[in-house]
This record gives structure tokens, sequence and C-alpha cells, in this order.
């Protein structure tokens, strides 16, 4: 099969995006696949009557990856580094490769990659690609309206309030909150920009610094607890995996820096626990009209209350990242889990099957 591996693009997860899709253009290579690893900004400037060749050039595209910093990356930076200086998110040739591909395999993380819009082109452009649609990947995307999708329908979630840039500023007693509460983009991912505020002056402090990145930041209650993921592979629940950060919590430092978090999965939580984290996982994925796979975060509170905070529709695709993790949990070697992502996709959406 030809397959194109589409990572990078220009949003604040394009390290993590890089050596995701890194990950898994090697597996891929390994099952014997023609696979191109393509930075979805950069594109690949190449002869456009001889892009054939690319599915089986020598490296395969992954020259382009790095490590994963500790802060996210300098984005003017890339814009600046890009050689044809275009303002297009999809560099030259991206939109030709994913065309000549069997499917172009999505490990894109946030941004443009992960709030629909580049499913949706894809869509128009008859561009076979994995994981959900680009309805679900929209809704999912925005906290706000997942958070009053998720209360309207009975899943867990922290009491909080979506609000606005340019609207009249109300104090946390006129939106039902108190201290301490979360600060965090509506739009964002590896909680980069998640600011946990005990007094007025970090809350203030933290609405500013929000609002300089995102025009709407949603606002929630503090639950102090145990952090959990549960992954959902096409509607069932995998294994919880708990994270312990050893210093404050899963935020981009703790995810990327070795050694700075502990993972225990499966999680060591009671089977009743368990089940019902898997439930409100499924339950997640299904009221936010997702399909394929992803992965649903969540606390525990010391009272035994669960609360799913998010789900992510394009999650880290690392041997090491959670989702793999539970997947080899439940018995599925992370070759297998990326070539049963494409399959399922190609079935699902297309109607083909091996």
């Amino acid at each position: 099969m030809k397959i194109i591996v589409l990572g990078g693009g220009l949003s604040s997860e394009r390290d993590v995006s890089l050596v995701s899709s890194a990950g898994i253009c090697r597996t891929l290579l390994e099952k014997g696949h023609d696979v191109f690893l393509l930075d979805a900004f950069m594109g690949f400037p190449y002869d456009k009557e001889r892009l054939s060749e690319v599915f089986t050039l020598p490296g395969h595209g992954l020259d382009i990856v790095d490590t994963i910093r500790t802060e996210a990356p300098d984005l003017a930076a890339v814009k600046a580094s890009r050689p044809d200086q275009s303002d297009c998110f999809l560099g030259p040739n991206v939109i030709e490769l994913c065309r000549m591909a069997d499917i172009t395999f999505l490990g894109l993380h946030g941004g443009e990659g992960e709030n629909g819009k580049l499913q949706a082109t894809f869509d128009l452009l008859g561009i076979r690609y994995t994981g959900p649609d680009s309805l679900g990947c929209a809704v999912a995307m925005d906290k706000g309206i997942t958070k009053h999708i998720f209360q309207e329908t009975g899943v867990s979630t922290p009491k909080g309030v979506c609000i606005h840039k340019n609207k009249n500023k109300k104090s946390l007693e006129d939106l039902g909150l108190s201290l301490p509460v979360v600060v965090k983009p509506c739009s964002g991912g590896s909680s980069i920009g998640v600011y946990i505020t005990h007094t007025q002056e970090e809350y203030d402090n933290a609405l500013a610094a929000s609002f300089e990145t995102e025009d709407e930041v949603v606002i929630e209650e503090y639950i102090k607890g145990r952090e959990f993921a549960c992954g959902i592979l096409d509607g069932k629940a995998l294994p919880p995996i708990e994270i312990i950060p050893k210093s404050g919590f899963f935020d981009y430092a703790n995810k990327y820096q070795a050694g700075a978090t502990e993972e225990i999965c499966p999680a060591d939580i009671s089977e009743e626990v368990s089940e019902r984290m898997q439930a409100l996982a499924v339950r997640a994925f299904h009221v936010l009209k997702l399909n394929i796979y992803s992965r649903a975060d969540f606390l525990l509170d010391e009272a035994g209350s669960l609360y799913c905070l998010e789900v992510n529709t394009l999650p880290g695709m690392t041997q090491a990242s959670l989702l793999p993790k539970e997947a080899m949990a439940a018995g599925i070697e992370y070759g297998d889990l990326c070539e049963w992502i494409i399959e399922k996709s190609l079935e699902e959406r297309y109607g083909i099957t091996k």
C-alpha cells in the first residue's frame, strides 16, 4: 500500500506530531508498505513529473524529524523558514502526494490538523485519510462546545464556562465559579496555555496570557485528583492508563520531558472505577460524533467521582504515547494498531475492505 504519513503542520504541537509521524512511518515500513513522511506545512519540493518516485525514496522523509523539546516550537521561525514564504497551510506537493497515496495517515496534532478543517478539505478533494471525520474533529477540538455537550448528555465534566475576549469581563462569582479555577485555551492541545490559578492576581494574569493567543478560553472549577486517559477503538474502550507527574500536572513539559512522568497501565484502580471510566469514554466518543479512534482524558477525585476533561481525536502515536501503551495492555502491538487504524478508516469511511 502507498501511504503518506502527514505530520508537522503549524500548531503548538508541531514537534510532537513529527515524532508521532516518524514512529508511524517506521512501523508501516516494517510492515512492508511504501511510506513517506511529509510535513504538512513545509511540503516537499520535487519534480512534479516524478512524484511517484517519492514513495520509495531512500530515507522516506524521516530526516525532517527532531526531538520533542520541553517548550512549544517557535511558529514564527517555522513560517520564516519555509522557502516559498507562502501563507498556505499546505506546502508544496502535499495535495498531489496525498491524492496519489492509497491513504494518508494523519499524524497531525492540534490546530488545522485536528479541528476538522483538513479533514473537510480532504473530503472535498477525494483524499482518503485516517481517524475521525471533519464533524467529530471540529466538535471535539472546541473545549467550550465539548463541555456544553457533556453537560447536556450526562457526561460528568468539571463545571465551567467559555468566555470571549471581546465580551464584557465577568467576575468569577458572576460566572458561578470560585477560586481555585483552571484557565485553558478553547482549542489548544498538549496542555499548552493551561493555568491552575489560586488567587485573583493569578487568574487575571492567566486570562491576559490566554487572550494573547486565543479569542476564547474555558474557565472551569479546579478538581484535585488523579489523572487518567482511556483510549477508544471503534467505540470500544481500552484499559485506562494513570498518569503520575513527578511535579505539578500533566503539562507540556511533563508530557515530553524524559522521566518527568510515571504511567501505569492498566491503571491501579478498582474494576468498578475502571468500568465507569471506560463507559464514560465510550459515551463521550459517541456524543461528540467521533469514529475510528480517539483518547479521553479524566480526573478521579478523592471522593471517587470521575470527570471527563476532553477527547483527543488525533492522540499521540509514538510507541511511548498513552494510546499505544493502552493498546499494548489490550494485546495490540504498535504496528498492528497503526495498520488497524488504516484498515478501519478505509472500511468505515470509504467502504474498502482488505
